[in-house]
């Protein structure tokens, strides 16, 4: 399975000249990072980037994270993937530009 993180464009950039994040000012305060499963990703694009444009989705193997991944409860109890380590580039599976359009954020289809 497929989870997704959404980084801005300068956290992308940081990742991909460093070779792994912390991920962005959110996952450093709490200690890991913060993922989204493909039934998420529109809610949390609503609730922490509404109207903000220059974002990336990024695309990782839940099972390729497996060690280092922990199902959270957090809003309304749903289970959420945090990520307990740095992410690394090499667990990027793809990566693409959110559109921030008058309707919303379009990130195209998820798996």
């Amino acid at each position: 399975m497929m989870i997704y993180k959404i980084l801005r464009t300068p956290e992308w950039a940081d990742l991909q000249a460093e070779g792994s994040s912390a991920g962005a000012p959110v996952d450093v305060a709490d200690g890991f990072v913060h993922f989204s499963t493909a039934a998420q990703v529109q809610v949390t694009l609503a609730k922490h980037f509404a109207g903000e444009d220059d974002l990336v989705l990024l695309a990782c193997r839940a099972d390729d994270l497996a060690d280092d991944l922990r199902w959270e409860p957090s809003r309304g109890g749903a289970l959420f993937p945090h990520l307990y380590r740095r992410l690394r580039l090499s667990d990027v599976q793809w990566s693409r530009l959110v559109q921030l359009t008058a309707g919303g954020h379009v990130t195209g289809s998820l798996e």
